[in-house]
Formats: structure tokens, sequence, C-alpha cells
């Protein structure tokens, strides 16, 4: 079952403050440097519990492509709860995740191809393995 958090608190589908949550949507772009995979999902990956800690981000999906291009998916509650982490750049208090994820990728790679309203949403949470 998902999860969204809400006020603070997480909040499953079904429960009533659930249902009709405004999401917001980014799509962000990188590079990496060749052997550097790794130390770039490390740091993402605290960056990213970060950003969800501080900043109010629901969270993100990273995937890798071909030719060292990695893209991540991330939700927000609502445009104004991004606008306001961008603010800082989502400069967020975890130093050594933001060291791993900036030293592995290619200088003047990262970009943000798309940031939008979420207008239907049927992506499931779905495990590898998993029936539910």
């Amino acid at each position: 079952m998902r999860a969204r958090a809400v006020s603070g608190r997480l909040a499953r589908r079904g429960d009533p403050r659930y249902m009709g949550l405004a999401m917001f949507a980014v799509i962000y772009r990188w590079k990496l440097i060749p052997g550097r995979e790794q130390q770039f999902e490390e740091g993402w990956r605290a960056g990213t519990r970060a950003i969800a800690e501080e900043f109010g981000g629901w969270g993100s999906r990273l995937h890798r492509g071909e030719d060292g291009v990695v893209v991540a998916y991330a939700q927000w509650p609502d445009r104004s709860t991004w606008e306001r982490a961008m603010q800082s750049r989502m400069h967020h208090s975890d130093d050594e995740a933001r060291a791993k994820y900036r030293g592995a990728f290619e200088p003047d790679s990262f970009e943000t191809l798309f940031a939008g309203e979420v207008t239907a949403d049927l992506l499931e949470l779905r495990r590898a393995g998993s029936d539910a």
C-alpha cells in the first residue's frame, strides 16, 4: 500500500487524507562520470531522504539509462512546496551525501527536464517477486 506524507504523518490509500491530494512531479537528469555510479546512487539516496525530511518532498525514483545518463522522477505535494525547496537549491543538511553525488556527475550536466502538476496517477508501488 502506498503512503504519502500528510502534515508530517503518512496517509495510505483509502485514508481520507490521501484522497484528493494535489501532486507535483519533477524529472531531473545527470550524466555520470564513468565508474562513479555507486557513489552517485549512495549520495542520491541519502540526499533524497534529507530533502523529504527537511523540505517536504515525497521521495524519488532513480533510473539508469544509456551512456551514463540517469534520471530521477520526484514527487512533491504541490508546486509551492517544491518552489520553497528550490529557493535554497535544496541545500539540505547532509553535506556528505551532497559531496558524493556532486562528485559523481559531469560538470554542467544536471538539468531539470520537466516540472508540472500530476493530472492522472496510475503508478502503483510494486516490488519484484511480490504479488501486492
